[in-house]
């Protein structure tokens, strides 16, 4: 199954996420209006090239496996999936 290429947006947002970054520094990086971040944002979770991670203090560490609330975007940190990669690096 082919994709449809990515809109300069989520080449940008999926860019900013080779690592664990918080919304704030997505925003940063993507030069746009925060609803249009967080709605592109939660398009690439839709796809599955994006997930969202949250900081579980008794691990030390980031985790996926939780209740993602979308409207509180500020509340978690992204990263690109491998699906993600491949997409942006396909452009």
């Amino acid at each position: 199954m082919m994709n449809e290429p990515l809109t300069t947006i989520e080449y940008d947002i999926l860019n900013s996420v080779y690592f664990v970054e918080p919304f704030e520094n997505i925003l940063k990086e993507c030069n746009e209006k925060e609803p249009v971040v967080a709605d592109v944002i939660k398009q690439l979770i839709h796809k599955k090239y994006i997930v969202p991670m949250k900081w579980d203090e008794s691990k030390s560490e980031f985790i996926r496996s939780f209740i993602y609330d979308s409207d509180n975007m500020r509340a978690y940190n992204y990263l690109a999936t491998k699906e993600g990669l491949m997409a942006h690096n396909s452009k």
